[in-house]
């Protein structure tokens, strides 16, 4: 299974909003490529932005498989990979 950058981005909104109390809609999230910080975001809500790591990137991307295509994936079986956008490759259980 490939997740594109939308659905990342879904997952990222869907999980921040869960966790601060506010409406997906109300989240705003821009994803980034570094050599030297890997895959990182920055994520809007309600004026005040965060930094999210990778680490942050893999728990929503969990999370949101797991509600929306009900299959436990774990850390190990995501792996991000940048082409023309950033995408998640998943391997199924």
């Amino acid at each position: 299974m490939i997740l594109g950058m939308d659905e990342i981005i879904n997952a990222i909104c869907l999980h921040t909003a869960e966790r601060t109390g506010v409406r997906p809609t109300d989240v705003t999230v821009e994803l980034s490529w570094d050599e030297d910080t890997g895959y990182t975001g920055e994520v809007w809500v309600n004026g005040r932005s965060r930094y999210i790591v990778e680490s942050n990137i893999m728990e929503a991307i969990m999370v949101y498989v797991h509600r929306e295509y009900g299959m436990r994936v774990f850390r190990e079986d995501i792996r991000l990979v940048l082409e023309e956008e950033i995408m998640a490759e998943i391997q199924s259980p």
